[in-house]
């Protein structure tokens, strides 16, 4: 049997909400219907009442409605929901979830999709997919549609989007349920070769190519996350689930954008979860010497005296200078001091980046200077080793030599256990 669920507002969606029930019954699977709704009556009826999404949170309905504060009881709801979705999982319920809505109907609805395990299949279609989705998405794989014309009743324009969303979830779902029955998807880090994460950027490309192709030699699956903001902030959720059994940091730009105003930030905790989780972490700086703004004509008058390069059309970088270096080389050191488990950081002394290199627009040899100065005055004292190479991080021999420096803690650490 394949189940999927809809989450949502059956008070002002619930015309809609019938109408996705009635055609995934008619596409072969069943339906859990979930209400999120607050306010009005629900239009049609719950498998699984409001009240009872709501004292999933802890709260009663009747409380939220009389404290009347919007922003207050979407939030519970959307833990309501987060834990009832949850709890259809656990039971073998959830098999795909599907949420329309607008701006309050997605939100809750993506926060409980969010809190699902990768690969289970999490469709949201909403008025909000054409703008920045990143809020909703975060670092999970929801699959985002947009509706279009606002949610409101079935038209020409609305129902075949809406008929679309219905024969993707009800397809993703069969194949999801298919292979729960055959062979249970394995849960993320629990296959025979144990996971490895690695940070890369376009100019980081090479050298931590290198270091993937050791690791896989070595046995390990590599699993590489962009250096987008978003794909920082996977990678520390991740580690902070205990997914890695090692973490292979090469390419921090996501620091340099936080601290100088950049749009590819991944925020202050960015190179904190693996060490809080005692992973085993071999750091180094790369892309540190760069801060990641949008379009040529969108820098700011700040630093249009600097060392603009166009990286693509929608990317336009600045080099970061020898004070911002020095700040960028302190907040490294404190992260990593503060790390639980092995730390090794491998410096490379020629280069942080394909512009960084002798000859490239950013070899800026003080900046750099700047910036392994600070980290190293930052470390003194520290668990954290410090390995300088006379190398750019491009050169291959440095992505080798720090994918074999991770494995040596990898396996050190495993024999003391």
């Amino acid at each position: 049997m394949t189940n999927v669920v809809l989450v949502g507002t059956l008070d002002t969606k619930g015309v809609e909400y019938g109408w996705l029930r009635e055609r995934l019954l008619r596409a072969g699977v069943e339906v859990v219907l979930v209400d999120t709704g607050i306010m009005g009556e629900p239009r049609v009826p719950a498998d699984v009442p409001r009240d009872a999404v709501a004292r999933a949170a802890g709260a009663e309905l009747s409380e939220l409605r009389t404290a009347a504060d919007r922003g207050a009881a979407v939030t519970t709801m959307a833990r309501g929901a987060e834990a009832t979705l949850l709890r259809l999982h656990a039971e073998g319920r959830l098999h795909g979830v599907l949420a329309i809505g607008g701006s309050g109907g997605t939100s809750i609805a993506t926060r409980a999709m969010r809190a699902l395990p990768l690969g289970v299949p999490k469709l949201m279609v909403s008025s909000m997919a054409s703008g920045d989705v990143s809020p909703y998405v975060g670092s999970s794989d929801i699959t985002m549609m947009y509706s279009v014309v606002d949610i409101a009743g079935i038209n020409s324009v609305s129902g075949p989007v809406l008929a679309n969303a219905v024969e993707a979830v009800a397809g993703m779902a069969r194949a999801y349920a298919r292979a729960s029955l055959e062979l249970r998807p394995p849960r993320l880090g629990a296959g025979a070769r144990p996971l490895i994460a690695a940070s890369m950027a376009g100019v980081t490309t090479a050298g931590v190519d290198a270091a993937r192709e050791r690791l896989t030699d070595l046995g390990y699956e590599v699993l590489v996350f962009h250096v987008s903001g978003t794909g920082g902030r996977t990678l520390e959720t991740l580690a902070g689930q205990g997914v890695f059994a090692g973490v292979l940091d090469l390419t921090l730009s996501e620091l340099a954008d936080d601290l100088c105003g950049g749009i590819l930030t991944a925020g202050p905790d960015r190179l904190s979860a693996a060490g809080r989780a005692g992973i085993p972490q071999v750091v180094s700086l790369g892309a540190l010497d760069m801060v990641k703004f949008g379009p040529l004509e969108s820098l700011p008058r700040r630093v249009l005296d600097r060392g603009v390069h166009v990286h693509n059309p929608s990317i336009t970088v600045i080099r970061t200078n020898q004070e911002e270096c020095t700040e960028l080389g302190r907040r490294v050191a404190a992260k990593l001091r503060a790390a639980t488990g092995p730390t090794a950081v491998c410096v490379p002394l020629r280069g942080l980046s394909t512009l960084g290199a002798p000859g490239g627009p950013y070899h800026d040899p003080g900046a750099d200077r700047a910036l392994f100065t600070a980290l190293r005055e930052g470390l003194r004292g520290s668990a954290a080793r410090l390995y300088d190479y006379d190398t750019h991080i491009n050169d291959p021999a440095f992505g080798r030599a720090a994918a074999d420096r991770l494995h040596d803690m990898i396996g050190a650490m495993a024999a003391a256990a």
